[in-house]
């Protein structure tokens, strides 16, 4: 999962001292389509009960050898209707708002899902890695 180029640029300021940058509540959403690094190409499922899922540090590894994994499943609410009923979601992406904001980084899911109502999505513990690239 490479980081965008937004979070790339806000981690080049923090590191040299022009702005620092504030740790945010990381969320993890879905997309059936493959996502830019400037953050464009995204298509999250819409209605059915579809939320991004907050993440904590405790939902994450010890970052080692330049990336870092989920420690923890990352379970989305249960559908109310077909959330991609046409195509796989098959990427999880990183923002830093529960609806809107900023994409901050994104990978291939290791298992693509059809969520269809009453289907409960799961990000199995290493089912995602970060790196910075």
């Amino acid at each position: 999962m490479p980081a965008t180029t937004f979070l790339a640029n806000k981690l080049l300021e923090h590191q040299v001292g022009k702005t620092a940058y504030t740790m945010p509540t990381v969320f993890v959403g879905l997309s059936s389509t493959t996502p830019a690094l400037a953050g464009t190409g995204i298509t999250e499922p819409s209605g059915g009960s579809y939320a991004r899922v907050a993440t904590s540090g405790a939902t994450w590894a010890t970052a080692a050898s330049g990336s870092i994994s989920n420690a923890a499943a990352i379970t989305f609410p249960t559908a109310t209707a077909d959330w991609a009923a046409a195509a796989n979601l098959t990427y999880g992406v990183l923002y830093d708002a529960s609806t809107a904001g900023n994409v901050l980084g994104y990978g291939v899911l290791t298992v693509a899902k059809n969520v269809l109502n009453g289907d409960t999505a799961s990000i199995a513990i290493g089912g995602l890695t970060i790196t910075i690239s």
